[in-house]
């Protein structure tokens, strides 16, 4: 039997469950943090009310996240100015990511409560999922496995500087 080692998703597997017990919000953290740790936060653009930051856990290469910097998991009460800066950054990172990745399609969407799968309920965000014909191939489908190639810091230096670019 072959092997496909990933020992970055250990982290994950072993916290399943412990999120709920967190003492804080770890987008709040991230987004009140020093600009100088964006690279260790994996934020690659830092607007005024709103970041965008690659998923720790990815689903695809270069799946972002775009979380509004005020804590809130109520969409609905979102003020006007803040949902604009949420939609307009998700459009921005989706313009990113076409012109880095070159995919056929993205997921874009959001969880809505624990119910719905947040992994976050408090803090809404936007998945961005950029997306490759055949992306769905035998590996996750029969080995329930996702092959990634590349790591998160590469793909940090790749959009970081089209975040800079694209304005």
């Amino acid at each position: 039997m072959d092997r496909l080692w990933t020992p970055w998703r250990r982290a994950f597997v072993e916290s399943s469950g412990e999120a709920e017990n967190a003492p804080a919000c770890f987008l709040c953290a991230i987004s009140s943090a020093d600009p100088a740790h964006d690279r260790e936060h994996l934020v690659v653009h830092r607007g005024e009310r709103a970041i965008a930051l690659l998923n720790r856990y990815p689903y695809n290469n270069a799946h972002l996240l775009i979380a509004p910097r005020e804590h809130t998991g109520d969409y609905a009460a979102l003020d006007p100015a803040t949902a604009n800066a949420l939609t307009a950054l998700t459009q921005r990172a989706v313009a990113v990511l076409q012109r880095a990745y070159r995919p056929d399609a993205f997921n874009v969407g959001m969880n809505l409560g624990r119910a719905a799968g947040a992994g976050l309920p408090d803090h809404l965000y936007v998945h961005v999922v950029p997306r490759w014909n055949g992306d769905t191939n035998f590996m996750p489908v029969l080995a329930n496995t996702k092959v990634l190639p590349e790591t998160l810091d590469q793909t940090d230096e790749r959009l970081r500087a089209l975040f800079a670019d694209e304005r």
